[in-house]
C-alpha cells in the first residue's frame, strides 16, 4: 500500500519541464503530434493502448487492454516488456522513478498544435 502512495506522490510531483527534457529520448521513434516508428503521443493520457487510427501496432499491445493513464504509462516506461509481453517496443524504458515522472507530467501536459 505505502509502495502505491509513493507511486501517486511521484506522479503528481513530475516536472514537465524536466520531462521535455528527457523526451528526446523518445524522439528517434515517437514524436507529439505524428507517427513515427512508434504512434504519436498527443492525447496519451486516457487514450486505449494500440488505438491511433492508421498505426499499425503490435498485436501484444491491441490484446493489452491498457489505457494510459498515468500509473499504467509509469508501469510500461519502468518495463515495457514485463508489462506488455510481446510489445515491439524495443526500448529498454526509463528506470529512474524521477525521470519517469518528469516524462509523464510532460506527456500529460504536452500542447498537442
Amino acid at each position: 500500500m505505502l509502495e502505491g502512495a509513493l507511486l501517486l506522490a511521484a506522479l503528481a510531483t513530475g516536472d514537465p519541464q524536466a520531462g521535455e527534457a528527457i523526451y528526446p529520448r523518445c524522439a528517434a521513434c515517437h514524436a507529439l503530434t505524428y507517427d513515427r516508428v512508434g504512434p504519436r503521443h498527443c492525447g496519451l493520457i486516457g487514450r486505449p493502448a494500440g488505438s491511433v487510427a492508421g498505426f499499425e501496432y503490435s498485436p501484444a499491445m491491441k490484446r493489452s487492454k491498457l489505457t494510459w493513464t498515468r500509473e499504467n504509462l509509469e508501469r510500461f516506461l519502468a518495463d515495457p516488456v514485463g508489462t506488455v509481453p510481446g510489445t515491439t517496443m524495443t526500448y529498454a524504458g526509463v528506470p529512474d522513478a524521477k525521470e519517469r515522472a518528469d516524462l509523464i507530467a510532460f506527456l500529460t501536459n504536452a500542447k498537442c498544435k
